[in-house]
């Protein structure tokens, strides 16, 4: 009996320390809904349009804004279930505490955790190589040089603080959208709008157009990467049950009208060959009315960029210290700048992956990884969410928000055979 109960004082001990633990090591919830709203749209816009558009009307031709559009569809169907899930468990891991509440795996959890730190850190160094493209338009440097001074600056800066991070993310979000409301007027202005044919850039009509416009919205699907990311960020989001989904449905929504947008006046503007080739396609879009123009959205493209890398640093720096909280990988990762209360352990060690990825491997590689285990991450949150209605205590907490898991997992699993099949 002596042992039993000194058993028992033992884990009680254990659990008060893991929770005086988790206490110290708490984030401070210092984000509005502004600041939420800006951090998304920071983490979806940029590198779809800035970096990828060119390469997605090389896979689908003028049926480009088509491929956007299906890419919006798949990505807000799995939003809603999101915003669902980070309501009724409103934990900076996410995903992974998602499917750790459903399944109860630790394996499969760690999986899903180190999946969703991987996405992040590969789209950061996909963001790092397409920075490159557009600064070697103002200045020959070397790009190793190039990658390595971006990601390092944006780790200081995301190792300064949460809310000073996400001040410097909504400045320059609302600078790289100034630019793309420039490409649309601009750009949109001197189109010949007589020669528009709605059937030819959203109907295909025949099956090879049809495996076109999906291998065009595999890749687009990235430039919706960064929704997911804010549920990361739900422990420093002040009243996140209302603030979390309302953010979500407005970022995925204001960016997917500027990205069809924007498709369309590329895909109208510019010869195709020649955007399908660029490294800089909005500037090459621009230079053609105004070589001025086109040097602002150079600068605009850099901003927007940059800003990416810093927002995945961020949300992947955030799955490592909340997995860690949950015991899930070694407590060093959960370690916090007691002046900071920013998780320095985990920002260094993705900012050290990223570099590695960055230097190794090339952009539109990178882009299609990256879709791929999003899209992996896309369905298992999906069926953890219809596993997880089933709970009482859980399903009451839910917002009002009409979602569709089901459809939501068979449209990701459609485009993850879709891309082994056909593009990786």
């Amino acid at each position: 009996m002596g042992r039993r109960l000194g058993s028992i004082h033992n884990h009680n001990d254990q659990s008060m320390d893991h929770n005086r633990m988790q206490h110290n090591n708490a984030l401070a919830r210092r984000i509005s809904l502004p600041l939420l709203l800006f951090y998304g749209l920071g983490t979806i816009l940029g590198a779809g349009i800035y970096v990828l558009v060119g390469k997605i009307a090389a896979a689908s031709g003028f049926l480009a804004p088509l491929a956007f559009l299906v890419a919006a569809v798949v990505a807000g169907i799995t939003a809603l279930s999101y915003c669902q899930l980070v309501v009724m468990l409103p934990r900076s891991s996410g995903e992974a505490y998602y499917v750790d509440q459903a399944f109860g795996t630790p394996n499969l959890t760690r999986f899903v955790g180190l999946l969703v730190v991987l996405t992040g850190v590969v789209s950061c160094a996909t963001l790092a190589n397409g920075f490159v493209g557009y600064l070697q338009t103002f200045i020959e440097v070397p790009a190793a040089i190039a990658v390595i001074c971006v990601v390092v600056f944006m780790t200081g800066l995301a190792l300064w603080g949460i809310a000073e991070s996400l001040w410097a993310a909504t400045i320059v979000t609302l600078i790289e959208i100034g630019g793309l409301i420039l490409v649309v007027f601009v750009g949109g202005g001197q189109i010949d709008a007589t020669n528009l044919s709605i059937e030819a850039l959203f109907v295909p009509t025949s099956l090879d157009e049809l495996a076109l416009v999906l291998a065009g919205a595999f890749l687009a699907f990235y430039a919706f990467v960064g929704f997911e990311d804010m549920v990361n960020i739900v422990e420093e989001v002040k009243e996140p049950e209302r603030n979390m989904p309302k953010a979500i449905i407005l970022a995925l929504l204001i960016s997917s009208s500027l990205y069809i947008l924007v498709a369309l006046v590329a895909i109208l503007g510019m010869p195709l060959d020649t955007l399908a080739a660029s490294e800089a396609p909005l500037k090459h879009l621009l230079e053609i009315h105004s070589a001025e123009m086109g040097q602002w959205i150079s600068v605009i493209s850099l901003f927007a960029i940059v800003n990416g890398v810093l927002t995945q640093i961020i949300m992947a720096s955030r799955v490592l210290y909340g997995m860690a909280n949950q015991q899930r990988l070694p407590m060093v990762f959960a370690a916090v700048s007691s002046k900071t209360k920013t998780p320095w352990v985990a920002t260094i060690t993705v900012a050290l992956i990223v570099l590695v990825l960055a230097l190794g491997l090339p952009l539109v590689t990178l882009a299609a990884y990256t879709s791929f285990s999003v899209l992996c991450v896309f369905t298992l949150v999906n069926v953890a969410l219809l596993k997880l209605r089933k709970r009482p205590d859980l399903a009451a907490k839910a917002p009002n928000i009409i979602s569709f898991p089901k459809v939501g997992a068979g449209l990701c699993i459609c485009l993850l055979v879709f891309q082994l099949l056909y593009v990786l």
